[in-house]
């Protein structure tokens, strides 16, 4: 029997279990809370970030409130995070389905305008609207290079892109067929390939000339299973040469003014189109979108046009100033802040508004993209969800994670002007990631 005297005394006892067991219970999930101070100590400890140019931002990616931030306001080159501004433009000037031509017809004939859709005939994309549209057509064909203000400007991939209507990723394949001759396809091409007695590569390689599509190899045995992918000089009868090639009928060239009045036709879901630059961190694509963004715009097609109106209208609410020169990256005049490259991806999230289509639209850790072999799934399942950038120099990943309690975060690692191999970066960072997942 428990006397009155004793009744205080268990009563505080009772207290102090119950206390003590709220502590034993909760303190784990207290000691486990992801805070500012633990992703500092995280990074002085780093004996890698802290040799170089780190610029770091983690957000709370339900209340989109940052928890740590390391030189997040300062710009640095973000090389294919570019894309990421290219995304997020595209998601607003652009509907479901990308626009692949506009046209008008006249009498007996279709007169038609590109758009700077890099779908049409491209391997990966399969899309055939565009093609069976002229195929079928029973009118004469006439297309009109006027809406296209970019001249050929150098030898990189992403210059050479940029024209109104690309065929079959604006390339040629040279490969050598079963009798060990030299072949060019599209087939038309080859009476502009010679060879040349003067040019000595150390193994054999098709070499196109600067400026113009015609092809020089040298006076070497063709290699067995040789092949080839060579990017072609734009231009109106490139085009209208192509374009015959492989419709098969003839196609026209007129200098005619794009009317207000034009219809347009579309081809592939933009979502593909999107992904198909983001997972593999396609540079032709990315500028070839904001070409098609500008088609949108008064005036002739310029991804110089896109960037200023994307910046006047879409990115004008970016914490830092920025430079943006591209959509693929590959420029290294490109500038921009962790905290920018954030609220870029606040901003895609909010426009896309579905996490399956967002998270379809980025690399997946051990799954698929630029990260598949960076990152190992936990368990099979995918944790972290990010665009990788990679110039010399230069690397970084922007995106989202989830921890294994979880929590979802967005982050921006930025990697400048580091002198050992981009390996150790790459392993840091995913060390660093995997580390915030298996811990919070």
């Amino acid at each position: 029997m428990i006397s009155e005297f004793s009744k205080p005394i268990m009563k505080k006892l009772t207290g102090l279990v119950c206390l003590f067991m709220i502590i034993l219970f909760c303190s784990p999930a207290f000691a486990q809370k992801l805070t500012k101070r633990k992703v500092a100590k995280v990074f002085k400890n780093s004996e890698i970030v802290n040799n170089h140019y780190t610029g770091f931002a983690l957000y709370d990616n339900v209340t989109n409130k940052p928890i740590y931030e390391l030189d997040a306001n300062k710009p640095a080159i973000p090389a294919s995070n570019t894309k990421l501004f290219t995304l997020y433009t595209a998601l607003n000037m652009l509907g479901d389905s990308i626009p692949g031509l506009r046209y008008i017809t006249k009498g007996d004939s279709l007169i038609f305008w590109g758009t700077g859709d890099p779908s049409f005939l491209h391997p990966d994309l399969k899309s055939r609207k565009i093609y069976d549209f002229l195929k079928n057509t029973d009118k004469k064909l006439f297309y009109s290079h006027s809406n296209s203000s970019t001249d050929f400007a150098g030898s990189a991939i992403y210059q050479i892109a940029m024209v109104s209507m690309p065929v079959i990723e604006n390339t040629a394949k040279a490969y050598s067929d079963k009798e060990g001759k030299l072949q060019l396809s599209p087939a038309f091409l080859k009476e502009s390939l010679k060879i040349d007695t003067s040019y000595h590569p150390r193994s054999f390689t098709v070499r196109r000339d600067d400026k113009t599509n015609t092809f020089t190899y040298p006076d070497m045995p063709v290699p067995a299973n040789f092949r080839q992918t060579l990017y072609l000089v734009p231009g109106a009868q490139l085009t209208s040469s192509v374009l015959a090639d492989t419709l098969k009928k003839t196609v026209n060239i007129i200098n005619m003014r794009l009317p207000e009045n034009a219809k347009t036709m579309y081809s592939v879901p933009s979502d593909t189109l999107y992904r198909r630059m983001m997972l593999p961190s396609d540079n032709y694509l990315a500028e070839q979108i904001l070409y098609v963004c500008s088609s949108l715009l008064p005036g002739k097609l310029s991804v110089d046009s896109a960037i200023a109106y994307s910046s006047r209208n879409f990115l004008n609410d970016l914490p830092d100033k920025f430079q943006w020169r591209d959509g693929s990256g590959l420029s290294r005049n490109n500038l921009f802040s962790p905290r920018s490259i954030i609220k870029t991806l606040i901003k895609i999230k909010e426009k896309v508004g579905s996490e399956e289509r967002l998270l379809n639209l980025f690399p997946a850790g051990g799954v698929s993209g630029t990260i598949r072999t960076a990152y190992k799934t936990d368990n099979g399942v995918p944790f972290v969800w990010a665009k990788t950038g990679t110039l010399s120099n230069v690397h970084l990943q922007g995106g989202y994670f989830i921890t294994r309690k979880g929590k979802k975060y967005m982050y921006s690692f930025m990697n400048n002007n580091f002198l050992i191999p981009t390996a150790d970066i790459r392993n840091e960072m995913v060390r660093i990631i995997t580390d915030f997942h298996n811990k919070y």
